[in-house]
Parts: C-alpha cells; structure tokens; sequence
C-alpha cells in the first residue's frame, strides 16, 4: 500500500473498473470476481500460500452474499449478470 498526496492507492485496483456506479450490486460482483481469478491463478502457483486462500474464501463468500441479495431482489438482473460473468451454471 502507497501513500501518494494524501490517499492511499492499492496495487489490486485497476483503475478501469472505476465507473461512475461504482456502489451497483453488479460493479461490486465484478469487482470481486476479477479479484478472485487474479488470487486463484496465483494461488495455481503457490500452493501453501494459505492467508492468500483465506483472502479468496472471503472474497467468495462476500460475492455469495451479494448474489444471493440481487437473485432475492431482481431475477432479471441476477441472470443476466451471472451470464456476463460466466460465473455460475445457469
């Protein structure tokens, strides 16, 4: 973590995924769904890194939950994201 004028700045965030809406159900899915493939592929690597693990699972359960609010919520909007996102069988 860099301090730079005042805020700090993580090495995680891309600076794309910074859209206006960035407190939509769907901006913090994908957010935690790139989070997820950029700590499995590294956990592929290393394999005994377990606080890494602990992170993923959770960044799992924080996307479950958020999931399972949107399905709750709107059917429509649950569906379709899930098939943007490729992330559950449908």
């Amino acid at each position: 973590m860099k301090k730079k004028g005042g805020r700090k700045i993580f090495g995680f965030m891309v600076k794309e995924e910074k859209e206006e809406n960035s407190g939509s159900v769907e901006f913090q899915v994908f957010s935690f769904t790139n989070k997820i493939r950029r700590l499995a592929s590294h956990l592929e690597l290393h394999k005994k890194d377990f606080s890494s693990e602990r992170g993923l699972r959770r960044l799992l359960g924080k996307r479950r939950r958020l999931l399972a609010y949107l399905a709750k919520k709107n059917r429509v909007r649950y569906k379709k994201l899930i098939s943007q996102l490729n992330i559950r069988e449908q």
